[in-house]
């Protein structure tokens, strides 16, 4: 028989738990990545997390036979619902064994959660904001998890899920190509140096860290504003904001930071990082005393980098911004003549102009994530 625990956030033997469990499932996979605990136990802390300040977020243990064997979040985001003028509830943070019974007990418990709430339908996964990753994986489980910008899961994740009645809403592809490949084609380069001459467009070029942090508001800003026309879309608090640019900040290397101005201002940018994925593997969420020191030699020794966030304001879209940023950034790539692999991180099937892009720098899909939605009744 299941059981289930819901999370008291104040409890930490009970925090604890929560966390610790897919250390327990993923074990023996070569590829998943643990989360740094200094993130995970932020997600569990309302007084560290800005997305506690405007929603609501419950989590749940599945046990049995005195085991812990499952886990699930059910979650409520009220700025969400308002912009788009629905009745949603989400699930996040789903581990499991292999146990349909366990799976049931678990969408059961949000599902119940959600009706009481007078919420009509479940979307998920989906996460407390734009750094957790979107979807169940369906594709490319042979694959290892980039950092924790994407979510890993086994192959039978995807039945347990759809055994309970949801269906696709949306999938969020990967790209791979070589990093002596990522040249952009001919035409592509016309098209950002037509924009630099022609649209009052530039590339901000930053001399050092500390420069592009006194240039993050701005981009913070950029980034509020660059989605409005997604799938995911809902308008970002301030501290939300800070909350993002900071964690963005804390690992980048100002070279593989690439805007776009208009003036003064911030009308584009694409983040790159170092894949460090293999140290964080090692440093089993522990960053003292010798995961910090290991992750940044990581980002000297690693052959790969990630792409993962790219935005032009609407506005401004359609007139080279995307060019520009591929352009700059290949020219960058090159230039470090370290990284083998480039990887262009969850593009959302609904956006038209990405995909279109991606084929454009002969991108090969190689992992897919799928979000799903249940109406309930």
């Amino acid at each position: 028989m299941v059981t289930i625990e819901q999370v008291d956030t104040s409890n930490k033997a009970q925090v604890e738990r929560f966390i610790r469990l897919p250390y327990r499932i993923y074990k023996d996979n070569p590829n998943w990545v643990p989360p740094l605990d200094v993130d995970a136990y932020a997600q569990l802390n309302p007084s560290k997390h800005p997305f506690y300040d405007h929603s609501d977020i419950e989590f749940f243990l599945a046990i049995k036979d005195g085991r812990d064997v499952g886990r699930i979040a059910a979650i409520e985001n009220r700025p969400y619902n308002s912009y788009h003028k629905a009745k949603e509830a989400e699930f996040y943070f789903f581990d499991t064994e292999n146990d349909p019974e366990v799976a049931k007990a678990l969408f059961d418990t949000v599902e119940n959660w959600a009706r009481t709430r007078g919420l009509n339908s479940i979307v998920g996964p989906k996460g407390m904001g734009p750094l957790d990753g979107y979807g169940v994986l369906v594709f490319g489980h042979d694959q290892r998890q980039t950092m924790n910008m994407l979510n890993f899961n086994y192959a039978y994740y995807q039945a347990l899920v759809e055994a309970q009645g949801y269906v696709k809403e949306v999938d969020f592809v990967s790209c791979y190509l070589p990093a002596d490949q990522f040249r952009v084609p001919e035409r592509v380069a016309r098209i950002a140096e037509r924009a630099l001459l022609r649209g009052g467009l530039k590339i901000k070029q930053f001399r050092n860290k500390k420069e592009l942090l006194q240039w993050a508001p701005r981009i913070g800003q950029a980034y509020n504003s660059a989605f409005v026309n997604n799938w995911e879309y809902y308008p970002l608090t301030q501290r939300e904001i800070d909350f993002v640019v900071e964690n963005i900040m804390t690992v980048a290397d100002h070279r593989m930071i690439k805007i776009i101005t208009h003036g003064e201002e911030v009308v584009g940018f694409l983040f790159a990082f170092y894949d460090v994925s293999a140290a964080m593997q090692r440093a089993k969420g522990k960053l003292f005393p010798f995961g910090l020191l290991d992750l940044l030699l990581d980002m000297r020794r690693t052959k790969t980098v990630s792409v993962n966030g790219i935005g032009i304001l609407p506005q401004y879209q359609g007139h080279g911004g995307n060019a520009i940023l591929y352009a700059e950034m290949g020219k960058t790539l090159i230039s470090f003549n370290q990284f083998r692999h480039v990887e262009m991180t969850q593009v959302a099937e609904t956006t038209e102009q990405m995909r279109a892009d991606l084929k454009n720098l002969n991108g090969v899909e190689y992992k897919n994530h799928r979000v799903y939605r249940k109406k309930l009744g």
